[in-house]
């Protein structure tokens, strides 16, 4: 398996011509989007977009497949892929779900410092910072060389996710294309940690009002769900479950080249594309286009991915 970071900053380098960011690097379309699920508000934010060669990275396929359902979808090889960040306003805190990528992967990414302060946040106001698994393009996002970009935050993670990423010697025996990840996992969960700032959690329980984890291993050990419950409504945060909308929803069975236990994150997908669907609840990925919410209906054998209404009040009606 090729290196991540190799990978996507090959194509960031050969698609900068079609980068939506504007000569200043700024984004050129809006980076953040409100909108209201009971007593919560939900702040999607926007790190960027990369196009990906999704016929180089996509696994467990048929052939003509990816051609075929990136069609029916619209949409053409490289696939423009989000990266998605959300604020939760309770009242009394704000709580991030995931870091984005910071300078990890080339230009066009690293843009969630910008769109949170668009949405009129700033860093230092972060109290929590969920971590749906220590990947690097939602991590990178908290450490700015050697500075901590979220100081006042407590940053939540799976204990079998940490355990995986950060116990001493798991780098040195991992296979090669795994090594970088673990890289950046010092150095980039690693200061909160020395500095007492992380808390893992098991599951089974809520871990902060209104907010539960769910387990979700696969594309990483401890890759987790959290799901949001306020007034009746529920919203539940995916990270990682999928990557390619107008590919996985139709097939769940694609797995991708980031999946460190393919089977195991395609059970779960299929599970939570299963459950959605039946449920009826928001949903919301950090690779499904910006802003990445909405609802999953069943359609036989396969998913339909339906986006939030717009609306300028942010209710997602």
């Amino acid at each position: 398996m090729k290196h991540f970071s190799q990978l996507v900053l090959q194509l960031a380098i050969s698609m900068i011509t079609i980068a939506q960011t504007t000569p200043n690097g700024s984004l050129a379309q809006p980076g953040y989007y409100r909108m209201q699920v009971g007593d919560f508000e939900i702040t999607a934010l926007s790190d960027g977009t990369i196009p990906q060669d999704v016929h180089q990275l996509l696994t467990h396929t048929q052939p003509g497949e990816i051609d075929r359902l990136l069609k029916a979808g619209c949409v053409t090889a490289p696939v423009e892929t989000s990266v998605n960040a959300y604020v939760i306003k309770t009242g009394d805190r704000l709580i991030l779900v995931d870091a984005g990528t910071a300078d990890a992967y080339g230009p066009t990414l690293g843009k969630l410092a910008q769109s949170l302060l668009h949405a009129g946040y700033q860093p230092q106001q972060i109290d929590a910072v969920l971590l749906t698994h220590i990947h690097p393009d939602h991590v990178g996002g908290l450490m700015d060389g050697d500075k901590m970009v979220f100081p006042n935050a407590t940053i939540y993670v799976s204990q079998p996710e940490l355990d995986f990423w950060l116990t001493l010697g798991h780098a040195d025996s991992a296979p090669a294309g795994l090594k970088g990840y673990f890289a950046s996992a010092k150095q980039k969960v690693g200061p909160y940690l020395k500095a007492g700032r992380v808390k893992t959690f098991g599951y089974g329980h809520e871990l902060l009002p209104g907010i539960t984890p769910i387990a979700s291993p696969g594309h990483t050990p401890g890759h987790t769900l959290y799901e949001l419950d306020s007034k009746g409504q529920r919203l539940i945060f995916f990270g990682d479950i999928m990557h390619v909308a107008a590919v996985q929803f139709a097939d769940p069975a694609v797995t991708i080249q980031y999946d460190i236990d393919p089977a195991a994150a395609a059970q779960q997908r299929k599970k939570a594309f299963s459950e959605a669907a039946k449920g009826g609840y928001w949903v919301a990925g950090d690779h499904l286009s910006f802003p990445g919410i909405g609802h999953i209906r069943a359609d036989g054998a396969k998913y339909v991915w339906v986006p939030v209404n717009y609306s300028t009040y942010g209710t997602g009606q």
